[in-house]
């Protein structure tokens, strides 16, 4: 099955503008929200679970966004679909599912057991 490259392409900009806008939104939050006092203890419990999920939330926005940017530079340098391990083709399906994998399905088997 061949890989539709244009589609994938399609989807990793997608992916980068719906991230950068999550990133905008999320720093906003975390700046209008913060710790500070409050009526009620509880309150702040709350809120600094609120602002510790937000930062974990936009960690891992950051990390996807930075992925995805990498897929997008493979385009430009004609190396997208190759495992950055390997040099493999990354199975279609693989990448239809996730358009910034850096790795083939085995060499990312490999680093997740390590």
């Amino acid at each position: 099955m061949p890989i539709p490259y244009d589609q994938l392409k399609e989807a990793l900009l997608v992916e980068q503008s719906a991230l950068t806008a999550e990133l905008v939104e999320l720093q906003s939050t975390i700046k209008e929200e913060g710790v500070g006092y409050s009526t009620h203890p509880a309150d702040e419990g709350t809120n600094a679970f609120d602002q510790a999920r937000d930062l974990a939330v936009q960690v891992n926005a950051e990390q996807t966004l930075k992925l995805v940017e990498d897929a997008l530079a493979r385009f430009d340098n004609g190396t997208y679909g190759l495992c950055l391990n390997c040099g493999q083709e990354i199975d279609a399906a693989r990448l239809e599912a996730i358009p910034y994998a850096p790795l083939c399905l085995s060499c990312q088997s490999k680093r997740e057991r390590h």
